[in-house]
């Protein structure tokens, strides 16, 4: 068994699968800032001036908080609204990129594919060997005929 995991390891998938795991979070990060800092705060003021930070609904004591943010600092049971709004445009982003990515991938291996398949595989030319017995193959056939 550690044979097994050894060769595993040396296989390269888990350096591979490393790095997408730590280029994954990095890229989450980045949509996660895109959505945060970018594209909810002109959203919001087209709505109205809405923050969809504070978006929520405070469901007990509602009416000791001054806002959704000052309720969830305080620990009270608060149902946030708009942090799922940007977590789930955050995830339509990456889910975005992912399928351009496999998009581009899958186009890619079927125009190799396709090109291998219209490039006819020359015909390999006979060993000697089995050109001379053609040949006298051939010799014997005109001899008879």
């Amino acid at each position: 068994m550690l044979k097994e995991f050894r060769d595993f390891i040396n296989r390269g998938n888990v350096i591979d699968l490393a790095v997408a795991v730590i280029i994954g979070g990095a890229f989450g990060q980045i949509t996660a800032s895109l959505v945060n800092q970018v594209i909810m705060p002109p959203l919001g003021l087209l709505i109205g001036g809405v923050d969809f930070a504070n978006l929520g609904f405070i469901l007990k004591d509602a009416a000791q908080y001054a806002s959704v943010a000052e309720a969830i600092e305080a620990g009270a049971p608060v149902i946030q609204i708009g942090a799922f709004l940007n977590t789930l445009i955050n995830f339509l982003i990456v889910a975005f990129v992912i399928f351009m990515v496999v998009r581009s991938y899958n186009q890619m291996q079927q125009r190799f594919v396709k090109k291998v398949a219209e490039a006819p595989a020359a015909a390999a030319a006979p060993p000697a060997d089995v050109q001379l017995l053609t040949e006298i193959r051939d010799l014997l056939k005109q001899r008879a005929g």
